[in-house]
């Protein structure tokens, strides 16, 4: 009697037979099978190991580098200061920028500025260096930026200190204000700016072109200029350098005479990360210069592009500039930033709060502060009730009291004569002004500039503070008759660079966002559109044109080289047909050639198509 039994074993997903008899007992194809998986097992164990290998090889090639930069004694606890008389930053000994502490007066040093020449010599370091830096990988230039925001989450307080003794501002707007947003746009760039920047594939035009293949490069344009302006100097200075050098550019910043001390050490801190890193420093550059040798550095042949941020008048004049080279522009400008608040908002203390943070950071010198809180009938008595408690809490002060202040000083003093002039002009047409409305003198910084926090309710379009940008501590609350007049008050003057719209009615809340003519809308929130930092930013109307963040941001500092070859080079690839080689021989003969690819490639109809095909063939 001879039994055989047959059944499978299933070895790591792998099904092997095997034979079990009586008299004879057989496990051969499992034995092959077996070492068949083995070896499959030890090869996939092998691909996986190099990977990770690989990956930790290229983590430690390409990791932040720790380094130090000397610190500005300034930002020592041991610093006290002294006071000027006359706090401003031009001085009538020398041609020297006087840089002071604008909360307090207390001076902070002198900075030489740039002439013609050292703006000739920066750009002309800038570009060397720019050749070299152009040829790095990406990832050579993502080593950069860790590098970088390595040494500024680490050095943060002092980088903090040093922005608020040159603006004035608070710790927490500062914090905000010049460390997250620029941070998230290092984050962003490291994560998806390579993506951005990558060759795009392109359609082509069928059948005429089957045989070819497009595309669009991104490639550096050289040395670019940056203008920035006072009111974030940590961040306005090292955002565009930090799209700038990642696109393969060399940069020349301008800084704002008013922050020209802090310019030089925020430079010195991207300097460090290059040269950390094994690259020449001479990449960035840092000017600061008086308005009268700006020019030579907006018109320079050297610059390829130039971003400014800053006022309308300064824009005219740079344009202008600029255009002598015919040097590209991205401008932003600022703007009259509209809030509109609809009735059935659900909680209008959660609100009060966004709109304070809104209107308020940075002592309201915010580029998309809230300038205008426009809000329907039934939420505005509401809003008046709380705004007006809790803005006559606010306390103006400097970083360095011992106690809590709220709100930080202006950048100057110069521009309180026609602030007063505003609300007072408000007043007499009708407003009321709740809280504030003029100048403070801060009884421990009498030198210092300071606004009172202001509330003005019954704002009416007509009024000059309505149509003006303030940039300074002034809550402007308007009331509209409904949707379409919200939108038309917020609409109703030059400018168009943010807004936001507060309510729950999914039709009404998609209205604003569609009609308010401007460059950027945050719903039911206050300037989140540059926190993500994966969408453009810039205006319209008188607040500007161009973008700059997000993939159009970072494209906007290449050069887009529109690049179309052959699919199969050497095959397949363009000849010119003898019916229309130079010179011609017979002008019907090529006409009609001519007229057949048109109707061919673009008929409309079978017949016009079939009809083009004909005219080509017999016109060869």
């Amino acid at each position: 009697m001879n039994m055989r039994v047959s059944f499978d074993f299933l070895v790591s997903g792998f099904t092997v037979g095997c034979s079990i008899s009586r008299d004879n007992f057989s496990l051969s194809s499992f034995d092959d099978s077996l070492l068949s998986t083995q070896s499959l097992a030890v090869s996939v164990i092998t691909i996986i190991t190099s990977i990770l290998v690989f990956r930790y090889w290229r983590s430690l090639k390409y990791a932040a580098v720790s380094y130090e930069i000397p610190i500005p004694k300034q930002c020592s606890e041991e610093w006290t200061g002294d006071i000027l008389d006359n706090p401003s930053i031009r001085t009538t000994t020398d041609n020297n920028i006087n840089c002071y502490c604008p909360a307090n007066g207390k001076f902070l040093g002198e900075v030489t500025p740039a002439s013609p020449e050292d703006i000739d010599n920066a750009i002309a370091k800038s570009a060397v260096a720019q050749k070299q830096w152009a040829r790095t990988s990406f990832e050579e230039r993502k080593r950069v930026l860790r590098t970088l925001q390595k040494y500024i989450l680490s050095n943060r307080d002092i980088i903090i200190k040093a922005a608020c003794l040159d603006s004035g501002k608070t710790r927490i707007d500062a914090s905000l204000g010049e460390i997250l947003v620029l941070v998230e746009k290092i984050k962003w760039i490291l994560g998806y700016g390579e993506s951005a920047l990558k060759p795009e594939r392109r359609s082509v035009s069928w059948p005429l072109m089957c045989y070819k293949k497009a595309e669009v490069r991104y490639e550096p344009l050289g040395v670019v200029c940056a203008c920035v302006s006072w009111n974030y100097p940590f961040h306005n200075l090292l955002c565009p350098i930090v799209s700038s050098i990642f696109a393969g550019n060399g940069i020349i910043v301008k800084g704002s005479e008013n922050t020209a001390w802090s310019s030089h050490y925020f430079i010195s801190i991207v300097k460090g990360a290059l040269e950390a890193c094994g690259h020449n420093s001479d990449l960035v550059e840092s000017i600061t210069c008086w308005p009268d040798v700006a020019p030579h550095l907006t018109s320079h042949s050297g610059i390829s592009h130039i971003t400014f941020i800053g006022s309308r008048p300064v824009a005219h004049h740079v344009a202008a500039s600029a255009s002598k080279s015919l040097i590209p522009l991205c401008i932003e400008l600022g703007g009259k930033d509209a809030a509109i608040i609809l009735d059935d908002i659900p909680n209008v203390n959660i609100l009060s709060s966004i709109l304070m943070r809104g209107v308020f950071q940075s002592a309201s010198q915010n580029c998309v502060g809230i300038e205008r809180v426009i809000a329907l009938p039934k939420v505005y008595p509401r809003l008046v009730n709380i705004l007006e408690e809790r803005i006559k809490l606010l306390r103006p002060g400097s970083i360095l009291d011992g106690d809590e202040v709220d709100c930080g000083a202006m950048i100057s003093s110069a521009g309180f004569d026609k602030l007063e002039e505003w609300i007072h002009d408000a007043v007499q047409k009708g407003a009321k002004c709740l809280v504030g409305g003029k100048r403070y003198l801060h009884p421990k910084h009498p030198k210092g500039h300071y606004f009172s926090p202001t509330l003005l309710i019954d704002v009416t379009p007509d009024m000059l503070i309505a149509q003006n940008e303030t940039f300074a501590p002034v809550f402007v609350l308007m009331k509209a008759g409904d949707v379409h007049d919200a939108i038309d008050i917020a609409n109703g003057t030059e400018f168009g660079l943010g807004g936001s719209v507060f309510g729950r009615n999914k039709r009404d809340l998609q209205k604003v966002v569609q009609e308010m003519k401007s460059g950027m809308v945050s719903v039911n929130d206050f300037g989140v559109y540059y926190l993500n930092q994966s969408l453009p930013f810039g205006g319209v109307k008188g607040s500007g044109y161009g973008r700059f963040a997000g993939e159009e941001g970072l494209r906007a500092v290449c050069n887009l080289k529109a690049v179309c070859e052959d699919i199969f080079p050497g095959l397949l690839s363009t000849a010119i047909p003898p019916v229309v080689d130079y010179p011609i021989r017979n002008g019907d003969r090529g006409l009609n050639f001519t007229t057949g690819l048109i109707e061919l490639a673009y008929g409309e109809t079978w017949k016009r198509t079939f009809g083009g095909l004909w005219k080509l063939v017999t016109n060869l």
